[in-house]
C-alpha cells in the first residue's frame, strides 16, 4: 500500500469506525452528570487524526488478526490521549487556547470542569479495557490483561506523565528549587520517548497483542512504533516552526515562545527532517525482521513523517 489514495481510504474508514465506537464507550446522562458528559464529548469528539487508535487497529491486521478485536484498546488509548491534551492545555501546563481547530476545553468550560473531564476520560479508558471485549475465552482475557499493563505503563510516570514532567521542568524551576533542566540531544530524545512515543508504542503493541501476534511480531511492532513515535514528535516540532495555526488546528510557534527544547532548536529544520526519515527506515527494518509484510503500517509511518498537520 502506498501513502496515496488507498491509504486515505483506509484512514477514513477506520476513523469513522473509531468515532462511532468512542461515542458508544462513553456513559450517557444520568450515569454521567450532564455537565461533565458535555465536557468530555466536547474534547473527545472534536475530530483529530486518530493516529493512535488507527495504528492499534492496523497493527492487529498486520499480525494476521481481526482489527475489531482491538477496537476497545484503540478507543482506550484515544480516551487517554484526549485526557492528556485537556490537561496539557491548562494554564498550569502549556496554557493553550486552541486545540483541534477550536477553543480548548478550559476556555469554554472552566479549569475545574476541564480537569474533571480529563479525569473522567482517563478512568473510563480503563473501564473499557477491563470490560471489552466481553468474553469467557481465557486466551482473550490474558491478552486483555497484557494490554492493560502495557497501556497503564505507557500512560503513567514511566511514560507520558513522566515525559510531561520532564518537559515542564525544562522551562520552569523544579519543586526543589533547582533551575530548569537543560536537555541535550539524548535527554530530548528520552523525554519525547516518554511524553509522546510511549502511548504511540502502546497503541501499536496493544493492537498486535489483541490481534494474536507472536512474541517476535509484537516485539517488532514495538520497535517500529517507537520509531514512529519519535518521528511524530520531530515532525510536530518542525510544524510548530513552519506551520500556521489555521492548518495545525492548534497554536503555532508556542514551543519557541515558551523556550522549550525542540529538535529544530537543537539540530535545525533540515537535519530534523533527515532524522525523521531515518526513523522511518529503522521502522521498516524492524517490521521486515519479523516478516510482517503488511505495508499499511509503513504507509502510516510515511504519513506521520510527511504530514502537514
Amino acid at each position: 500500500m502506498t501513502a496515496g489514495g488507498s491509504l486515505a481510504g483506509y484512514l477514513e474508514a477506520r476513523r469513522a469506525e473509531v468515532e462511532a465506537a468512542l461515542a458508544a464507550f462513553l456513559p450517557d446522562p444520568p450515569q454521567s452528570p450532564e455537565m461533565v458528559d458535555w465536557a468530555m464529548r466536547y474534547s473527545l469528539l472534536a475530530g483529530g487524526k486518530r493516529l493512535r487508535p488507527i495504528l492499534c487497529l492496523a497493527s492487529a491486521d498486520a499480525v494476521g488478526g481481526e482489527y475489531r478485536a482491538a477496537m476497545p484498546a484503540a478507543c482506550a488509548v484515544e480516551l487517554i490521549h484526549t485526557y492528556s491534551l485537556i490537561h496539557d492545555d491548562l494554564p498550569a501546563m502549556d496554557n493553550d487556547t486552541m486545540r483541534r481547530g477550536r477553543p480548548t476545553l478550559h476556555v469554554v468550560a472552566g479549569e475545574g470542569m476541564a480537569i474533571l473531564a480529563g479525569d473522567g476520560l482517563l478512568t473510563q479508558a480503563f473501564l473499557v479495557l477491563a470490560r471489552e471485549p466481553a468474553t469467557r475465552d481465557a486466551r482473550i482475557a490474558a491478552r486483555k490483561l497484557r494490554v492493560i499493563e502495557t497501556i497503564a505503563r505507557a500512560a503513567g510516570v514511566e511514560g507520558m506523565v513522566g515525559g510531561q514532567a520532564i518537559d515542564l521542568a525544562s522551562v520552569t524551576s523544579t519543586p526543589n528549587g533547582r533551575p530548569p533542566l537543560e536537555l541535550d540531544a539524548a535527554g530530548l530524545q528520552a523525554m519525547h520517548a516518554q511524553k509522546t512515543g510511549a502511548l504511540i508504542r502502546a497503541a501499536a503493541v496493544s493492537g498486535a497483542i489483541m490481534g494474536g501476534g507472536s512474541d517476535g511480531q509484537i516485539a517488532a511492532v514495538d520497535r517500529a512504533a517507537g520509531e514512529f513515535g519519535l518521528a511524530f514528535q520531530i515532525v510536530d516540532d518542525i510544524l510548530d516552526v513552519e506551520g500556521v495555526t489555521a492548518t495545525l488546528g492548534k497554536t503555532a510557534g508556542k514551543d519557541a515562545a515558551a523556550g522549550k527544547p525542540t529538535y529544530p532548536a537543537l539540530y535545525g529544520v533540515d537535519t530534523s527532517r533527515r532524522l525523521a526519515e531515518e526513523c522511518l527506515a529503522r521502522a521498516e527494518a524492524a517490521l521486515r525482521s519479523a516478516d510482517i509484510g503488511d505495508d499499511r503500517l509503513l504507509a502510516i509511518g510515511s504519513w506521520i513523517v510527511h504530514r502537514s498537520n
